[in-house]
């Protein structure tokens, strides 16, 4: 099944990634600002418990983004349903990978020397998925 698929296709890896990378802003941009929003208030609730808020944060802002990239194409209903099935696996992956690297790395604080580093992860963590669905079912959300 996997070993039938051509993992050298460099248009497939030019689309995953672009794929990927619009994963990854959506994702991004809910993760960070929650862990950035906890970072600069006064609470007493765990890490755990707000990064696993960024990870669902991170993954609402990504279904959001890549919906409104959608209707470019289709209806609502058509583009929340394909951003959800398209995509829903891979923003679970990266944004897991994204705070579990952060959490062992910088102990869950956002500074902009981690933030490459998370991006990194967050990228190249689903990309293989995305290649592989890509390349085998020739199924993409953009």
């Amino acid at each position: 099944m996997i070993n039938s698929i051509d993992w050298r296709c460099k248009i497939t890896w030019a689309k995953s990634s672009y794929n990927t990378m619009w994963c990854l802003i959506g994702c991004s941009i809910g993760d960070f600002g929650t862990i950035i929003y906890f970072q600069n208030i006064d609470h007493s609730l765990s890490i755990y418990f707000v990064m696993s808020l960024a990870i669902i944060n991170g993954i609402i802002t990504s279904i959001l983004l890549e919906t409104i990239i959608l209707l470019k194409q289709m209806n609502f209903s058509n583009a929340f349903n394909t951003a959800i099935k398209m995509s829903l696996i891979s923003m679970i992956v990266m944004e897991i990978s994204m705070n579990t690297f952060d959490l062992i790395v910088a102990d869950g604080v956002i500074t902009f020397t981690i933030i490459p580093l998370m991006l990194l992860v967050g990228f190249l963590s689903p990309l293989p998925y995305n290649y592989y669905r890509l390349k085998k079912y020739n199924e993409s959300c953009h």
